[in-house]
């Protein structure tokens, strides 16, 4: 319980973090209306589900045949924290910058938006990093990684509606340099954060 707790706890945070699931669904958000931005939110949503339960799937081969590659795997899921971080915070919020065409269709942009989010090996590499460190090496494997999934997968959508919402009524404020510099200075030191506590941590 402690660990799924902690797990709810570190979600919440990470996906406050605007990351390119939330670019895309605050992009469209701005340009178009509810039926584009609710047709984005479940393609996001479905993709992370594919993308999470492979990424977890190797991880538990990786479980299956050591132990000590599990720990050099945590460890290497921090290292990738700590690095998405510093370019997050460098970033300086400029990947919010973008156009698109003004009209869009519900189901392209569906189709679309779970492609995008199914293949991308950064996601996969970040589910890879972050959800493991919760995983209790010494329970069955299997009954932990499925609620994992399901709640991150349920936290994300809720987390991706409620952005959109925020983005098709509040576009001046979220387009602003200072506010998108703020959110990429907050996202990247909370990142860098976690990643350094998942390798302090990774051998308990």
């Amino acid at each position: 319980m402690e660990h799924y707790l902690a797990f709810v706890v570190a979600s919440a945070i990470v996906l406050a973090i605007p990351g390119p699931t939330i670019l895309l669904v605050v992009t469209r958000s701005l340009n178009h209306g509810a039926a584009v931005r609710r047709a984005t939110v479940g393609g996001v949503v479905l993709g992370d589900l594919v993308a999470m339960t492979a990424a977890m799937l190797g991880a538990g081969a990786v479980l299956l045949a050591s132990a000590q590659l599990f720990t050099a795997l945590r460890i290497a899921g921090g290292l990738y924290l700590v690095w998405l971080g510093v370019r997050t915070w460098r970033s300086r919020g400029q990947q919010w910058v973008l156009e698109e065409p003004v009209e869009a269709d519900p189901k392209r942009v569906f189709a679309e938006s779970f492609a995008v989010t199914a293949t991308n090996p950064k996601s996969i590499a970040f589910f890879v990093a972050f959800v493991p460190q919760f995983v209790d090496p010494a329970a069955p494997w299997l009954p932990q990684t499925v609620l994992l999934i399901v709640t991150f997968v349920l936290l994300g959508g809720l987390n991706a509606l409620a952005y959109g919402w925020l983005a098709g009524r509040a576009r001046g404020v979220m387009m602003r340099p200072e506010t998108r510099r703020r959110v990429a200075r907050t996202s990247g030191g909370v990142l860098v954060a976690g990643g350094a506590a998942v390798i302090a941590t990774a051998h308990t």
